[in-house]
């Protein structure tokens, strides 16, 4: 069960508020969607650009695949990566975070262990901001991705207007 949230100007751009935007697409799209297999083969022409960045090495470009991944992402969100290689990319960044922080901290030998602490805990926080910001985009960017697919499959199937 998601939680509901009011959006107040300053929770506007909450990373919740983005999540259960872009959740909600999908899942008016996974609704809207009765039969996906018809959207195999539906080339992007209207929506190349938007949804260019999306395509991996291992798509088609059809509109069925770009379902199928905004779906994948949702559950990645709902239940988390479960994926392996995820981890190791993990476990490598805190790795190349932990030497870049262990660096700067024995070359700045003559600090002291707070003037170190605070420096570190500036690092987490500007990392931290940079990835927020970044996530929120993504999400704003496959939100945006998700309603074009309902769009146009309601064009593909002949309910344009409905609903809109």
């Amino acid at each position: 069960m998601m939680m509901q949230f009011h959006d107040s100007p300053t929770q506007k751009n909450s990373l919740f508020n983005a999540m259960n935007r872009f959740l909600g697409a999908v899942n008016n799209m996974d609704q809207t969607v009765m039969v996906p297999s018809l959207l195999r083969d539906v080339p992007l022409e209207e929506d190349r650009e938007m949804m260019g960045s999306m395509k991996s090495d291992d798509e088609e470009g059809d509109m069925y695949s770009y379902y199928q991944l905004l779906k994948s992402i949702r559950g990645d969100i709902e239940w988390g990566v479960r994926c392996a290689a995820a981890d190791e990319r993990l476990k490598e960044g805190m790795k190349i975070t932990r030497m870049n922080s262990s660096t700067s901290t024995s070359s700045s030998a003559s600090f002291s262990s707070e003037e170190d602490e605070e420096e570190e805990e500036e690092d987490l926080k500007a990392q931290f901001q940079y990835h927020l910001t970044g996530l929120q985009g993504v999400l704003s960017k496959l939100t945006v991705q998700a309603n074009s697919l309902t769009k146009r499959y309601k064009q593909e199937i002949g309910i344009g207007g409905w609903g809109q």
